[in-house]
């Protein structure tokens, strides 16, 4: 449904989602330090939406929305615990094969269709090369790039990142375990007790077994993650990080280019600016913003280079635009004194807080000169999930009508045929728990948030979870509210001070005509497969992507490519 972009032909799609941007990291969305002048110059040729949300506040979650145009907890890719992304390479979980992606609509509409960066949507189900989640089993026909996530351990010099805590403990058990071995023996050299060895010997297997399980995956991660692909088969294993920006820019522009008669749908998911903010020499110490500004201003850098791509073949008045965050900025991701992370302007939490606008408000910029306006800004509510029914509008596609979509298509708004959103509830969860809704009230102009969970600042008025190194989404770490914190964000877009059934006289209605949208919209949900579950995020040494023979999984076929066939 909608008002009909006036073109008679499918123009190209290029989509660049960044990882943990925060709005408020962008020159366009009112920063004056750190300088972004290619995606102020997007936004200054096209529209720029001020309420743009993402489904979830982390990687996975956000990622799937994004790509199916549903909301996480309808496709399983939401979390049912603490561990809320999929967190290894060689897991069972990931993006259902029964899910269909814009991608696939796309190709169906004869687009060619391709996917450069981090995924993070799962690889096998069963066995080492069903590749059951992998992009190209998602109506991708290229992918370059990354089929898991950057995170600290891909870099040698950085501290460990995954499961820091429990791979503490791991260690210290092996080395209280290794201790009682080694005093045993000593007591029995020196006659003290009278052990048998056998005794001793089997405690010290159960001490190797032990050591040798954990250590397998956790002592590998490197190797087991931090691999780069191309189609089916790995280039990097493990991904020498120092040319990944470089690599990622080459693919981008080369997939423009042979694909330039079009139409193409190119994926840009970049690498950047998630830690360990991998930045090159180009870029170190030059923002006014320490390391993580640097990797901004980098990201920005290579934004304008897949610009400068269309822009030179030519296809700039013929391809659709979009920039945007996975979600807000990663608040607690600081190393001593310096943040790693991204800053949410105004905005009140950041990255894993499913309810709080710093979490899940960030950029989203269209631009196609000559259909879109230019230099326009869209302050209704637009979510990630809208580019999915945005897209396979414009490649002449139907959205699937065997399923529950959550998006709406884009085109009547930016084009100003229609003055408001069509969205008029946005629900707002933080793995599989609902944290907030929001109410568009198109009459009143009033934008109402009922928050029903938010999670515990540590230190108390920090705005982050410091202490845990993210916000819980359940059990200690949160408040529950009934009633909810109530927030009109058109006149305390901070969330700064909550609404009182005392002095906001129209506090009931509003609460109980949210509580009856959520009613509602709980009936749409049926259960699915839990993709994050215990058994699905698991480190599967079957599953696990090698390039050799399991476990001597090594290479780099890199040199070779850069100078043979492409």
């Amino acid at each position: 449904p909608g008002s009909h972009a006036s073109v008679s032909y499918k123009p190209n799609i290029v989509l660049i989602l960044v990882d943990d941007l925060g709005i408020g990291d962008v020159g366009c969305y009112g920063n004056d330090t750190i300088r972004t002048p290619n995606i102020d110059r997007l936004a200054k040729e096209g529209v720029k939406l001020t309420q743009h949300i993402a489904a979830a506040p982390l990687c996975t979650p956000s990622r799937a929305a994004f790509l199916t145009g549903r909301y996480p907890i309808r496709s399983g890719m939401d979390a049912t615990n603490d561990y809320r992304v999929i967190q290894w390479a060689g897991a069972s979980g990931g993006l259902p094969p029964n899910e269909t992606t814009f991608a696939k609509i796309l190709q169906k509409q004869g687009y060619i269709t391709g996917l450069i960066g981090k995924w993070h949507q799962g690889v096998n189900c069963e066995s080492r090369n069903d590749y059951c989640h992998h992009p190209l089993n998602h109506g991708f026909d290229y992918f370059y790039g990354m089929p898991f996530s950057l995170m600290n351990d891909c870099q040698i010099t950085q501290p460990p990142e995954k499961d820091r805590v429990l791979r503490t403990k791991l260690w210290l058990y092996s080395q209280t375990i290794g201790l009682a071995v080694l005093t045993l023996a000593i007591a029995r050299l020196t006659g003290l007790v009278s052990v048998t060895w056998k005794i001793i010997t089997c405690l010290a297997w159960f001490g190797f077994l032990f050591f040798a399980s954990w250590f397998s995956s956790y002592g590998f991660i490197r190797y087991w993650d931090c691999i780069l692909m191309r189609n089916h088969e790995i280039t990097e294993q493990p991904m020498v990080v120092e040319r990944t920006t470089s690599l990622i820019l080459k693919e981008a522009i080369s997939f423009i280019e042979r694909n330039k008669h079009g139409p193409f749908l190119l994926f840009v998911s970049f690498l950047h600016v998630h830690t360990p903010l991998i930045t090159t020499e180009l870029f170190l110490g030059k923002s006014s913003y320490g390391l993580y500004g640097d990797n901004v201003e980098e990201m920005d850098w290579m934004v304008g280079k897949v610009l400068d791509a269309i822009d030179k073949k030519g296809l700039k008045n013929t391809t659709l635009t979009y920039f945007s965050s996975d979600h807000g900025g990663f608040l607690e991701a600081q190393g001593g004194k310096a943040q790693l992370g991204g800053w949410n302007g105004i905005y009140k939490g950041g990255k894993g807080m499913g309810g709080w606008e710093g979490g899940i408000r960030v950029p989203g910029i269209f631009r196609w000169p000559g259909v879109l306006p230019a230099d326009t800004v869209i302050d209704e509510p637009t979510s990630l999930m809208d580019i999915y029914p945005t897209v396979a509008y414009l490649a002449g596609g139907i959205v699937p009508q065997d399923r529950v979509m959550d998006g709406w298509n884009l085109m009547p708004l930016l084009q100003g045929s229609i003055q408001h959103s069509e969205h008029e509830f946005l629900f707002h969860y933080c793995g599989m728990y609902l944290h907030a809704v929001r109410w568009h009230q198109k009459d009143s102009g009033a934008l109402w948030k009922a928050h029903y969970v938010t999670p515990i600042f540590q230190p108390e008025g920090a705005g982050a979870c410091y202490g845990r190194g993210i916000c819980p989404c359940f059990g200690e770490g949160v408040t529950h509210h009934d009633p909810p914190l109530l927030f009109d964000l058109s006149r305390d877009p901070s969330e700064a001070k909550p609404l009182l059934p005392a002095t906001e006289p129209l506090f009931d209605t509003v609460t109980s005509r949210i509580e009856r949208a959520v009613q509602e919209h709980r009936q749409t949900l049926t259960p699915v497969p839990q993709q994050l579950s215990l058994h699905n995020i698991m480190w599967k040494p079957w599953l696990q992507p090698c390039c050799g023979t399991f476990p001597f999984c090594w290479c780099d076929k890199e040199d070779f490519s850069l100078h043979g066939p492409n």
